[in-house]
């Protein structure tokens, strides 16, 4: 009832071809692919990989791509674009939006239906800046959506992990009640979540909260877990940038109980993809470290599927 897939970025060197086949073959039913354009780019970790580059593929080689697809049996579960689309660099910021619409445009001819992205936010600005900021720029994105019937789905990850993003963090869609808000704002159905239950353990906040009070707005599910080390978070305390005290993990070796996820997305009947995101340093040495990885993910994930 739940397709288990595997999102793309920690394999940037195969070919969208190559990803598909390793999925298919590590026994996957979908892939998240990556959507980053071919120039400005971020390049943080895990940024920047593009297996369907959606602004060098003209109308022909969306519908021949389309055809490939159709005929492989893995699916692809959504399209992914994670930039900062409110950057307070206006000029950056009005390039993401863009290339987020070329993705959505993409999707519609692929029959992908889901676009996955964050809402991102003025770092340096307060909450009710950005909010003022979402209402003047994410409208458009989201009707543009649904005239094409596609499902957006917002990561909740706050995307603040150093001095880089301090203060506020780059992306605004982080905690249920900034959700409630914006969801009033942008009333659509089409209007979701990618959920991310890793980024609620570390802001100390129940992960399966999201899963039973918001299961109309569930498009899509990451599977990361993370470890919040409580001999670092009591040195430093709360309010450190966030990776002096806590690290993401595969699905297992970190915090998060994932039969009772599992079993709470059942209770809510969610049927779509939920995605293994692999940003675990700790198996990035090497190409086996990283095989090691996603199949000691799927295996623990798989322990808890009917």
């Amino acid at each position: 009832m739940l397709d288990l897939g595997l999102n793309s970025a920690i394999l940037p060197d195969l070919t969208l071809e190559q990803v598909l086949d390793y999925a298919h073959r590590a026994q996957f039913a979908c892939v998240e692919v990556m959507c980053w354009p071919s120039t400005n780019a971020d390049t943080r970790r895990y940024a920047g990989v593009s297996h369907i580059a959606v602004d060098q593929l003209d109308s022909l080689g969306l519908l021949n791509l389309k055809t490939y697809l159709k005929q492989h049996p893995v699916k692809i579960s959504a399209l992914g674009y994670y930039p900062n689309p409110m950057d307070p660099d206006e000029h950056q910021a009005a390039f993401y939006r863009e290339h987020i619409k070329k993705v959505i445009h993409a999707a519609a001819v692929l029959e992908i239906p889901v676009v996955n992205t964050f809402v991102g936010r003025d770092y340096t600005k307060n909450v009710a800046y950005n909010i003022a900021k979402f209402s003047e720029v994410w409208p458009e994105i989201i009707a543009l959506a649904d005239s094409l019937n596609i499902k957006i789905g917002i990561e909740n990850c706050p995307m603040f992990f150093t001095d880089d993003e301090w203060p506020g963090g780059k992306n605004l869609m982080t905690t249920p009640k900034i959700w409630d808000q914006l969801f009033s704002i942008i009333p659509s159905a089409n209007f979701g979540l990618n959920y991310d239950p890793s980024h609620m353990v570390w802001q100390q906040m129940d992960y399966l909260f999201p899963i039973h009070n918001y299961a109309d707005r569930l498009h899509h599910i990451h599977l990361k877990d993370v470890k919040v080390y409580s001999d670092k978070l009591n040195r430093v305390g709360i309010l450190a940038n966030p990776l002096e005290y806590h690290s993401p993990k595969i699905p297992g070796l970190g915090d998060i109980h994932w039969g009772k996820f599992i079993s709470a997305l059942h209770d809510v009947r969610y049927r779509g993809p939920i995605v293994i995101e692999v940003e675990d340093k700790a198996f990035e040495g090497s190409p086996d470290d990283i095989n090691k990885a996603i199949h000691a993910a799927r295996n623990h994930i798989n322990t808890f599927l009917p």
